[in-house]
This record gives C-alpha cells, structure tokens and sequence, in this order.
C-alpha cells in the first residue's frame, strides 16, 4: 500500500474538514471537486467482491463486504458462482423501505430451490471488532451511534468504547434477510435498502455489501400492496436474469467501475461541499450532515 495512502487513512476525516465554511476561500460544488481529483483518489473494485445483479432492465453493481460479514459474504459468492439466484424474482417491493429478492418459496421445503454447496447455518454478523479498522471519521454527532465515518467507502458506526463498528443502513446498503433468531440468515434472502435510511435495524441485521451502481432500477420498481409489500403474484414480481461475481464474468463483459477512496482529501472536500452549502441558493449553511447524506462518489 503506497505511504500516502496510510498516511490518509490515519488521519480521521474529522481533521480533514473545517468546522465552519470558510469564507475566505471559493465554494466548489462536488461535480467541480470531482473533476479536479486525482486518478490516486480512486479505488477498482475486486471483481471478485463485484455482483452483477442483471434485470430486464439493466444491470445493478453490488459490492461485497467481506470485512464486515465475512462467512455471509462468502456464502453469497458461493450460491452466486452456482447461480442460485438466476430466474428468481425481486418479489417485494415495500414503499419508503426496501427491496427483497430470491426464492419466495425458501419458507417451505417441498418447493424451496436447492442451496447446492452454500452452508445452511451461520452465526450472526451484526458488528465487528473495530480493531485493525481504519475508520475515516465524521465531525457530526448522530443518535445511532457514539462515532460514525467510512470504510472502504461503507459508511459504518462505532462504539469506541466498546470496541465495535458495524455497517449502517443507508440508502443502497444490501442485508441478509432473517428470521426472529439471529442466527437464521445465510445469505439467499437479501434485501435493498430504497427508502429512508432505517437506521434502528443496525447492529440487528448482517449487512453484507451495498449498491454501487443502478439504485435507479430498484427504486422505481412498482410497490406491492400493503403493509408489507409482497407481491403474491408472482406476474407481479420483477425477474432477475442472473446474479454473478464479476469475476466470473469475461472481462470484456465487466462494467468498468471505480469508488472514491473515502480516505482521500478530494472526498472530504466533497462532504464539506454538501455539509456547508455556500452557494446562491443556500442562506444558512447547516454546519452538520448525516452519515446516510453522504453519497460515496463512483465513475
């Protein structure tokens, strides 16, 4: 890892941003920031941590997160790799909440699709030990955690006191759908956040990843009927033509992505665009942003 990259991730974007807008110096908008970045602050996914969540409609970049939820993430590579998810549906579309997908038929065993080599037994993966995390920190109070920042361009909370850190449930975070035990997820029932951020499912559910890229095919998808927004039938629901690792796609076939490095100077600066708004239409700069109005920035 280059010594400028260590010597940014050590440093807590807390210090990177100023507590209040400066006037003295020009506001740049984040497209403006984004132009002027350096091709350094911008990380290429491992394909192998990459899922192409291919719609009728297009095409949805997953990216997995191995260090959060490593035998979940795990199992979902391996039930990709065998494409259990292929020709299954996203078969609930909850309004203001999320999107679910995989086999609607998981709850009886007569009809369930097999799980071919994927384990059928997990233990829970609602946080962390956040020791060995280098944790790009916001300045910000937020009523869900003591500290919260990014990894790996994941937004996450911590207890410093405690010693953990788990993922936050963000617009886009990917979960692992459970029963009441929390040990009864494994990975083929998984879920979207499209709605307001629900930040009290953190630290009670496994995240697993989030949706780099095609928010816009599940956001806009039609909701099902209240209150929880199964769609009971099944001409209703949308087809997932397969759900694969990038990897395991011909290169000529990926879709070329790249994340800013949440550890970079280039994204602090873009959070202090949105944090104090200082151009013509904003009047009172808010002095404050919350860890699910950050957008991580993808080309």
């Amino acid at each position: 890892m280059p010594s400028q990259r260590l010597a940014l991730t050590a440093l807590a974007l807390a210090c990177l941003l100023p507590a209040t807008a400066d006037a003295a110096k020009p506001y740049r908008s984040v497209q403006q920031i984004l132009a002027a970045s350096a091709d350094g602050d911008w990380r290429t996914p491992d394909p192998a941590n990459l899922l192409y969540m291919d719609l009728p409609a297009g095409r949805v970049i997953i990216e997995l997160a191995p260090r959060f939820a490593p035998r979940h993430v795990a199992n979902i590579q391996t039930l990709a790799a065998e494409h259990f998810w292929d020709s299954t549906s996203i078969y609930r579309v909850q309004d203001n909440f999320v999107v679910q997908f995989g086999d609607p038929e998981a709850d009886d065993a007569q009809r369930a699709k097999p799980l071919g080599s994927a384990e059928r037994a997990l233990p829970a993966e609602f946080e962390r030990s956040s020791k060995g995390l280098a944790i790009t920190a916001l300045p910000d109070h937020d009523g869900w955690a003591p500290r919260t920042g990014f990894v790996d361009g994941f937004a996450v909370g911590e207890d410093p006191k405690a010693g953990k850190a788990w993922l936050a449930h963000c617009y886009g975070t990917l979960g692992a759908g459970r029963n009441n035990a929390e040990d009864s997820s494994i990975g083929a029932e998984l879920y979207v956040v499209t709605g307001q951020s629900p930040r009290q499912l953190d630290r009670n559910i496994t995240v697993v990843g989030r949706v780099l890229q095609g928010m816009e095919l599940l956001s806009a998808l039609p909701r099902g009927p209240a209150p929880m927004g199964f769609h009971a039938d099944p001409s209703q629901r949308t087809p997932i033509t397969s759900i694969r690792r990038a990897s395991e796609v011909p290169a000529a076939e990926r879709t070329a992505i790249q994340v800013l490095r949440t550890d970079s100077r280039t994204f602090a600066d873009t959070v202090e665009a949105r944090r104090n708004r200082v151009d013509d239409f904003y009047k009172r700069p808010a002095g404050h942003i919350d860890l699910c109005n950050i957008p991580v920035p993808v080309r």
